[in-house]
């Protein structure tokens, strides 16, 4: 990873509270938990700390509550090397989530609050986007989005295709889990198609498609220690991807990347303690 990649995130931030515990309680069953802590989370504040420890610093526009959480989280980030751009929602609530960590290295989630996204609107330096060699683009409105077009290399999670299809706008590559049901789906019934596809399969690796249709499949790469958690595994790999495509990669050299960074989150408590770095 010797190319200068100047990269960032348009996308949310969630304020997570994290129970580690042996297993997921039994209905009607007090569980006692072994470690509990909270961190600025979610796909965006995620991937946004990856691609700055892979890039040396990224750019992350968002928005947050009028609240303590949204605060904190911001502080937070910018401590991890995040060069964060925040709108404030007046009389609004920064997203909260409670997360439990299991022995089985599973991440289970519960969301609190609607999500709250930038908007084109918003007093935020839209116009410097450009300059950027990657976007990861993980919620905002359709003018957000078209904002984070005018970077040399946009991607998008399936998560917003509700924003992607009312855009209208071609981007450079959509990433997906293709084990959850909730973000599968077409990429025919967009118009226009995105350039690529990458749909990730967790211990299996993944498929990568271009819409002229060739494609392929990564393997997955080992852990560099044993597993403890997947919290943020996902949203590291899609960091990773959108460092190697901004760093002019082939497809399958990007995901390998991408594979590396979900690899290396599961080594660590949390989303953060083991991140790749360059």
């Amino acid at each position: 990873m010797t190319a200068q990649v100047r990269a960032g995130v348009v996308g949310h931030i969630e304020w997570i509270q994290f129970a580690v515990v042996p297993r997921l309680p039994r209905p009607g069953e007090i569980l006692h938990v072994r470690e509990a802590f909270a961190l600025a989370a979610g796909g965006g504040a995620v991937a946004a700390v990856q691609l700055a420890r892979l890039a040396g610093g990224a750019r992350f526009l968002t928005a947050v509550g009028d609240d303590e959480h949204g605060a904190r989280a911001v502080a937070e980030l910018r401590e991890r090397g995040v060069d964060v751009h925040a709108a404030v929602r007046p009389g609004e609530r920064t997203r909260r989530g409670f997360t439990y960590l299991d022995d089985d290295h599973e991440r289970t989630i519960t969301i609190l609050d609607p999500r709250v996204v930038p908007h084109a609107d918003d007093p935020l330096p839209w116009a410097d986007l450009g300059d950027l060699d990657a976007i990861y683009f993980t919620g905002g409105d359709v003018e957000a989005l078209h904002a984070a077009r005018a970077a040399k290399v946009l991607v998008v999670t399936s998560r917003a295709l509700d924003v992607l299809r009312a855009a209208a706008i071609e981007v450079d590559a959509i990433v997906f889990s293709a084990n959850d049901a909730g973000e599968a789906f077409d990429p025919s019934a967009l118009d226009p198609a995105p350039r690529m596809t990458f749909g990730t399969r967790g211990a299996a690796g993944g498929d990568w498609h271009l819409s002229g249709g060739a494609g392929g499949a990564w393997e997955p790469q080992a852990p560099p220690g044993p597993q403890v958690d997947a919290y943020g595994s996902g949203d590291s790999f899609a960091a990773g991807l959108t460092y190697g495509l901004g760093a002019a990669m082939e497809p399958l050299e990007a995901a390998r990347l991408g594979a590396r960074c979900g690899a290396a989150c599961l080594t660590g408590r949390g989303p953060y303690a083991a991140q790749l770095r360059a």
